[in-house]
């Protein structure tokens, strides 16, 4: 029998065309050196200066770029729509920001070891699961751990019991929705309605020191490079492959010797924890996480980019994230009370007109240039 025996590095980095590369590159060098020049180095009244404002702002969209192409994964790949991403999104930024919260000291309100809305409550002592989260390491070991070991759960529960289509939606919104009553209880030890907040640093540099601000950025922007190329590596090898044929036709897969199981619990798996590493992302630049987080209309939003981007394209959600988020800052200050009639609008027309998206949209006009 033969086998591919190309190393793995080279075949990782040949999923990914000329142009593809081409695109990282830019990519990189204006988030990597462009974008951090202008804001370290320009004064604030250059016209070529880049603002605070916009550095948090392009920053958190790319966190809900991964997530978008996260969602991309299960959904335009595997077939798997999932209203429930908010949940590993929300449990990476609270992951992180345990260590956030023990990062404040004495600086606190009320100049306590424990956080401000612990001695609020009158708690006396951190909750057992608190351990350890004062150490950076071991926060970035819960961010990955603790939504994957979820997702893993429940994803071997359900794809077991051949939950799929509208009903795996429906329970894993419903387990989403559990979460967040969970979560806004005080007893629980999270913060309540009010979550995490009023973070001052990181590994001892202040959080809204420009320096930080641009490395949150460039990590933001190399974690959805990776996200980007991880999937399109995965998508194209013989794993991508079988995943696509068991979302056309799981019956005939099975039929050929493969388990479904582990192929969507694999996928599963690995787009929950993409997501929580951009929860741990986001929170810090945001400067706040709470259980809104998990909201039902969060996890809609989250298959709306997908959606209007284009899925299955894999740089499709990276667009509709974009459009979606930037048109939502400027509709929210502009037309405050239209906004979600706007989101609503754009999602149906898509649906109707536009079902593979911004993507989709943009081939079909090359394709008649080309005639």
């Amino acid at each position: 029998m033969k086998t591919n025996r190309t190393p793995f590095v080279i075949r990782f980095f040949a999923a990914t065309g000329c142009k593809g590369w081409l695109a990282i590159g830019f990519f990189s060098l204006l988030t990597f050196v462009l974008v951090p020049a202008a804001h370290l180095m320009l004064p604030a009244d250059h016209a070529l200066h880049v603002s605070d404002y916009a550095v948090t702002l392009i920053g958190k969209v790319m966190c809900y770029a991964i997530v978008a192409v996260a969602m991309d994964l299960i959904w335009g790949f595997a077939g798997i729509l999932s209203l429930g991403h908010g949940l590993f999104f929300a449990l990476g930024g609270y992951a992180f920001g345990m260590y956030l919260m023990r990062s404040i000291g004495l600086d606190g309100v009320y100049k306590s070891h424990l956080t401000d809305f612990m001695v609020f409550l009158d708690w006396k002592e951190y909750p057992w699961y608190w351990t350890g989260t004062e150490h950076f390491l071991y926060a970035v070991f819960l961010v990955l751990v603790i939504p994957a070991s979820l997702a893993f759960v429940f994803g071997y529960f359900a794809f077991r019991s051949r939950i799929k289509g509208v009903y795996f939606a429906i329970i894993s919104q419903a387990l989403t929705f559990a979460f967040m009553l969970l979560f806004f209880r005080n007893a629980t030890g999270f913060g309540g309605n009010n979550g995490f907040t009023d973070f001052k640093r990181i590994l001892g540099y202040s959080i809204t020191a420009p320096e930080m601000r641009v490395t949150l950025f460039a990590l933001s922007a190399f974690m959805l490079m990776f996200t980007l190329i991880l999937g399109r590596y995965l998508m194209q090898s013989k794993f991508g492959r079988i995943l696509t044929a068991i979302r056309d036709a799981e019956m005939r897969v099975m039929f050929l010797g493969y388990n479904p199981l582990w192929y969507k619990l694999f996928i599963w798996t690995v787009s929950a924890m993409l997501c929580a590493i951009a929860g741990a992302l986001y929170v810090p630049q945001v400067g706040i996480i709470n259980p809104s987080e998990m909201s039902t209309a969060n996890s809609i939003e989250i298959a709306i980019w997908t959606a209007v981007g284009g899925r299955g394209t894999l740089v499709g959600p990276v667009i509709g994230a974009f459009l979606v988020n930037l048109s939502k800052s400027w509709f929210t200050v502009a037309f405050p009370e239209y906004w979600l009639f706007f989101l609503g609008l754009l999602f149906v027309v898509v649906t109707l007109l536009l079902p593979q998206g911004m993507v989709g949209l943009w081939q079909k006009l090359r394709h008649r240039s080309m005639r």
